[in-house]
């Protein structure tokens, strides 16, 4: 852990193993062990929890976190709340999105000391609202610019990441759990993939996907069956299981090679790409698309069930009345 030594004010930005008040550290222990939740999730509680502490702290003057004891946290009110939500808008300037997540935190938090811990009686984030959040469509290459993308790819490395781009744009799989597949996990048409939360899901090959995987597995570089990335579907140039970080260089890598603009289109995107050309090509129905993608919630999903703009084009112009001429009237 972090010098207790250290005040909060002596820095902005406090480091991520600051410590906490006992309570707030067996809620993160809770998270982990027995929600379940991956390590990069309880770092995101922990900042949160973090950010919310330090500002608690200056307010009640005091020198270190762990100091809010349970008095404390029984004495938090929903005015408190909105007044930390109020900081993080108009002094931290977070966006809605990032206050929507941090309001998520203290909801999971607060409930858990009062259901589970029982350290408190009521529980104030009952009645806190979420900012108002503008949904944004999902940015996405169309059809021919995902022929193009696929085009591009070229050079030393030509099969891998030829097969990482058509699992992406066939699959919609996350960065993480492309770079976590392992050979053992592919069956015949399906692969098993790790997302989020531990949790697995069953990911359908077409027919791309496979004749990808097949041409990709006959150049791979053979491993020792001891090494430790023996079983890695994707290895790296030093025989070792792909990073993220390479992923993306890769990926962003033809996407300028493509002439299509890297400021606009990421690892992330070519995952809307495949939910997008799943819905408008593949016809699924909304709940299909929750499945194929490992959504939790049908309504993270429910962004794909967009239109574009041809679409919108194309049914207006079959409007039976598009091609209605009045008749001339006799003067």
């Amino acid at each position: 852990m972090a010098d207790r030594n250290v005040p909060a004010d002596d820095r902005e930005e406090l480091p991520i193993d600051t410590p906490l008040p006992y309570y707030a550290e067996e809620f993160l222990i809770y998270l982990e062990n027995i929600r379940g939740k991956a390590e990069s999730t309880g770092r995101e509680y922990r900042y949160d929890l973090i950010m919310f502490f330090a500002y608690f702290a200056k307010r009640e003057k005091k020198e270190y976190l762990d100091e809010l004891d349970d008095d404390f946290i029984r004495g938090v009110t929903l005015s408190d709340l909105y007044r930390y939500i109020n900081y993080l808008s108009r002094d931290r300037k977070l966006k809605p999105a990032s206050r929507a997540r941090k309001v998520a935190s203290l909801r999971s938090f607060f409930k858990y000391l009062h259901s589970k811990a029982h350290v408190i009686e009521k529980n104030p984030t009952l009645d806190l609202e979420t900012p108002k959040l503008t949904k944004k469509l999902p940015v996405y290459l169309e059809l021919d610019e995902s022929r193009q993308l696929l085009d591009s790819v070229g050079g030393e490395n030509e099969t891998r990441d030829f097969c990482i781009l058509t699992l992406f744009l066939n699959c919609g799989m996350r960065l993480s759990e492309l770079c976590g597949i392992n050979i053992s996990s592919i069956k015949e048409n399906t692969l098993t993939v790790t997302g989020k939360g531990d949790k697995e899901r069953t990911v359908y090959l077409n027919k791309a996907c496979l004749e990808a995987i097949e041409a990709w597995l006959e150049v791979r570089p053979e491993l020792d069956e001891d090494a430790p990335d023996f079983d890695a579907l994707f290895l790296s140039e030093r025989k070792k299981r792909i990073s993220p970080k390479t992923v993306q260089y890769t990926v962003k890598k033809y996407i300028m090679r493509a002439g299509l603009d890297p400021q606009k289109y990421s690892v992330h995107k070519l995952r809307h790409t495949a939910a997008t050309l799943l819905y408008q090509y593949g016809h699924v129905d909304i709940r299909s698309l929750q499945e194929i993608l490992g959504h939790e919630s049908i309504s993270t999903t429910e962004i794909y069930t967009h239109v574009n703009r041809e679409m919108l084009a194309d049914a207006v112009s079959k409007n039976p009345l598009s091609d209605y001429e009045p008749e001339p009237k006799e003067d």
